[in-house]
Formats: C-alpha cells, structure tokens, sequence
C-alpha cells in the first residue's frame, strides 16, 4: 500500500465518520423539534376549544335580559384578542408566547368576572344547558394546563438536548435552537376563592 494512501483513506474515514455523526444528530434534533411543533398545535386545540364554548355561554347569558351586556363585551373582545394572536410553531420565541399567554390570561380573567357575575342570576345557573356549557369550560380548561405542561415537557426535551455537549455544535451548525415554555402568570402562585353552586 502506497504511503500516502493510508492518510487519505483516514481523513476519508473521518469525514465519512463525522457525517454519520451529524447525520444521527440532525435526525434526533428534527424528531424533538416535531414532538414540540406537534405539542403546540395540542396547546392550541385546547384553546379553540375554549374559544368555540364562549359564543355559546354568551348567547346562553343574553336569553337573560337583565344580565349584565358589558359583562358580556368584555368577554366577546378578550375572546377576539385571543383568537387573533397565532405563533409559528418552529419559532417559538419567549417573546411571542409571552404575548399568546397575555392574551389568554385576557380571556382567563374576562371569564372569571363572567362567571363571578353568574352567581347573581340563580335561574341561570339552574338552566341545564348552562350547567353543561360550564362543566365543559371547566374540562377544557383542565386540558389546557394538561396541554401545556406537555408542551413543556417536550420544549424541556428538546432544549436539553440542544444545550448538550457535543450535540450543542451541531445544533448551532444546523440551526437548532431552544424553545420557550410556558410561565405561570403573575399571581397563579395563590387559588382563587371561586364558588359556583349549581344547586339553586
């Protein structure tokens, strides 16, 4: 074997070495990448969910003439804000779902007086529809937390790896980068005192 043949077959190696490395961490990185894409659009699910049992709690509400209208726009306009604020699932940036979660706790808190207000109409509550409309709130807003806290499990997966060494070279090289998570809000840290008794 020719002398000079032995480093051109290394070099060759290392190189071939190198690319099924980067290969295996290009892979990997994209499967993370769509687990968090695939998560995020779970988290968005839940809120259309939350947003299509609104017109229907209002127009329940409105059969009531006496019920409280500003109540009701404050709802209908946090409602339009939330639905109007949409975030590109590969760039997920702190900033953006910074904005996405304001615009939700909009809604949170624009529901929380509605549903506060609701406790003065005792035949209302009693209505059977409204009862079930308010259970399934009640449900979707548990599949939101759950949603959430998968997507951070995921954006928790990827970042991980992302932010290892030697990985982290080719995650920079490739264009890979961390994902934010969900924060809880200001305030979550203490339970609201919410009473609601369907019994009246």
């Amino acid at each position: 074997m020719k002398k000079w043949l032995i480093p051109l077959v290394i070099v060759v190696a290392i190189i071939a070495i190198a690319g099924f490395w980067f290969a295996n961490v290009n892979n990997k990185l994209v499967k993370l990448e769509e687990n968090v894409t695939s998560q995020w659009a779970n988290v968005e699910s839940s809120y259309q969910r939350r947003a299509d049992l609104i017109p229907n709690i209002v127009n329940t509400a409105k059969g009531y003439a006496e019920f409280e209208q500003e109540t009701l726009t404050r709802v209908i306009e946090a409602r339009s804000k939330a639905t109007s604020v949409t975030i590109d699932p590969s760039n997920i940036t702190p900033n953006q779902l910074e904005q996405f979660q304001q615009a939700q706790s909009g809604l949170t808190s624009a529901l929380s007086r509605l549903l506060a207000t609701f406790e003065r109409y005792p035949d209302l509550k009693a209505n059977e529809n409204f009862k079930e409309l308010i259970n399934e709130l009640e449900r979707t807003e548990n599949r939101i937390n759950v949603e959430r806290n998968r997507f951070n499990d995921q954006a928790r997966i990827l970042n991980t790896e992302v932010r290892q060494f030697p990985t982290t070279i080719a995650a920079s090289i490739l264009g890979f980068e961390r994902k934010a998570y969900f924060e809880a809000d200001e305030g979550t840290d203490q339970a609201p005192d919410v009473e609601f008794d369907f019994s009246s």
